[in-house]
Formats: structure tokens, sequence, C-alpha cells
């Protein structure tokens, strides 16, 4: 079980096989790498598999392997065009999970270097496309973790900066917290030559240009992104878990977040999260366990609004009412900035 999805084996991947499993989408949400939240969205779940899935289904027209199989209905996987009702149930081939050793708090990753195909690389690759004032990558500067010439830049960025050329980052994904770093240690990690780094990077181009196309017909921006990708067993690239969805992107509309940045933007000012950056500054690794308080939950009315705004943003991408008398994501968004006090 992962904070916002829950897996069912089906089949174990080996060496030799791809498995088969089912993600079974919660209405769970995690933000600040806490884990589950004290509340659930409704028919999140549902929305995220279906909204994933047409992505999936997107890609794979273009020839790019993924490991989606369908949607569940009927205990059947199916496509989007054969499903009669909304599931949070998705059907996916899955790769062996090679988890690096843990020698206090040092990672070692050496096993990556006799890995050939069939498995899970250890990366998360975002895509920014603008630099919104949440982004971690103001936090990193200031720090003194990166420089604006590490991300492509001549001169210190600003907030909501448009970008003219995405700006590619990669962070861990085994680790107990997500850990940025730059893209040789990357390379070096997950035991990449440079010429798999570059079709890593090439693949996530594409996967946000689709998604920034697809999102800018409802009159959203897509601000940023992430992929997971694993090797098949021929060690062609695959992409995995899931993506296009509100919870893998940052989307904007008007300057508005359309996504569960709205849940972050409210809890960013809380005690709650005061705690949560001084328990990781103390311990990046037990941090969970020393921190000092736990999250309120949600107002009804902004769990409210955050449910539907990922039945309209899935209804309205897919073409397809999957979710009835829900409002256009237009009217929610009026809402929602009322409700924020933005």
């Amino acid at each position: 079980m992962g904070s916002v999805k829950d897996l069912k084996i089906i089949s174990e991947a080996t060496n030799e096989n791809t498995g088969i499993g089912r993600f079974i989408f919660s209405d769970r949400y995690s933000i600040f790498d806490w884990g589950e939240m004290p509340d659930t969205i409704q028919y999140k779940g549902t929305a995220i598999a279906i909204l994933g899935s047409y992505f999936f289904e997107k890609l794979e027209q273009t020839g790019i392997s993924t490991h989606y199989l369908g949607l569940v209905e009927n205990n059947n996987a199916k496509k989007l065009a054969d499903v009669s009702n909304p599931s949070n149930t998705m059907e996916v081939k899955l790769l062996r999970v090679v988890k690096p050793g843990l020698e206090g708090d040092k990672y070692d990753y050496s096993r990556y270097k006799n890995e050939k195909g069939g498995f899970l690389i250890p990366l998360e690759v975002i895509y920014r496309n603008t630099l919104p004032p949440g982004s971690s990558v103001f936090k990193r500067l200031k720090n003194g973790e990166i420089t604006p010439e590490d991300i492509g830049l001549n001169e210190m960025p600003v907030p909501n900066q448009k970008l003219a050329e995405p700006i590619l980052d990669v962070s861990t994904k085994l680790e107990i917290t997500d850990r940025y770093m730059k893209w040789d240690e990357a390379r070096e990690i997950s035991g990449l030559s440079e010429n798999e780094i570059k079709e890593l990077k090439e693949l996530t181009n594409i996967v946000n240009n689709l998604i920034t196309e697809e999102f800018a017909q409802i009159g959203l921006e897509n601000e940023d992104g992430k992929i997971e990708v694993g090797y098949d067993l021929n060690r062609k690239l695959m992409l995995v878990d899931v993506l296009g969805t509100l919870d893998e992107c940052r989307f904007t509309y008007e300057g508005l977040p359309v996504s569960k940045e709205i849940a972050r933007i409210h809890y960013r000012n809380t005690e709650w999260s005061r705690a949560v950056d001084e328990a990781k500054n103390k311990d990046r690794q037990n941090w969970k366990e020393i921190c000092a308080l736990s999250p309120e939950p949600l107002s009804p009315k902004l769990k409210q609004l955050i449910s539907q705004v990922y039945s309209s943003c899935t209804n309205e991408i897919t073409k397809r009412e999957w979710f009835k008398d829900i409002p256009p994501l237009k009217e929610i968004m009026k809402e929602i900035k009322t409700e924020l006090k933005l």
C-alpha cells in the first residue's frame, strides 16, 4: 500500500518475466512527503485512474511503451472506449524494484551496474515549464544546493517565471525522502549510460508536450510534472506508475492552482508545515517520527471544491461525463479563489 494508491499483485515480476498488477487509486492524498493526510477527497481515485489511462493510451498511440494494460471493469482490463462506468482500478505490467542498500545514512546503488532489464529506474524525472512561488527550485537556490547554471539559466529566476525551455530536474525514487541531485549523480547511481540519460530526457519532453497541449485545450497551464520510468526485459524505456494527473503535475488556471497544490497552499502557512520543515532539517531519515505536530483536517467546503476539481478536469480532458452534476472547472476555480482568500 502506498500513501495514495494500493497495489494488488496478480503475478510477480522476475528476471525473465514482467509481472501483472492492479493499481487501486484511493481517495487519500499526500503532501510534503507526509503520507496519508487526515481527509479523503471524494472521487479523486477514480478521476486519477481515468485520466492516467487517457494519457497512457494517447502515448501508446504514438508508439511509446508503457506498463498500462487497461482500466478494470467487471474484473477485466479494458481500453477507455470500452469502459461503461467509472473505475478506480488500473491493470499494469510490473517490473522488479531493486532497492538500494543502506549503510547508516548512505545509500548504496552499486547493484544497478549489473542490472540489464526488467527493473524500475530509481529516479523521478521532473519537468518544469514555469517556476511558481512554491517551486522547490527557489529553496535549493537559496540554500546553495544548485546554481542557475545547473538548471540552464543565466541568472537567478523569479517567482512565476515562464521558461523558454523546460528545466529537466531529477530526484531519487527509492530513498526514504526524495532527494534532488545533479544529472551526473543520477546517471552514476542508476547505472545508465550518457546516451540512455539522453533518451530519458527526450521521453520526458515528449510526455511534457502532450500533457501541455491537452490541458491547454481546457484553458490550463502545465507548470510542472514528473514521470517514472523502467526498463523492459530488452532494456527499452517503459513509462510506469501514472502520469498527466493532478497528483503528478501542477496546473494553473489564470494563475490559480488546479491540483493538490490547492491543499499545499492551505497547509503551507500552518504550524504543522513549519514543524515538518524543522523535523526534516534535524533528521532526513526519521523526520516524520520526530515531527512535533500532525496536520489538521480540511474544511468541508475546501474538501468538496478539491473533489470537484479532480472530477471536472477528468470530464473536460477526456470529453466524457464520467462524473455527473459537476460544475464547469472555471466556476469551481472562482469558488476556490474565494475560499483560499487569494
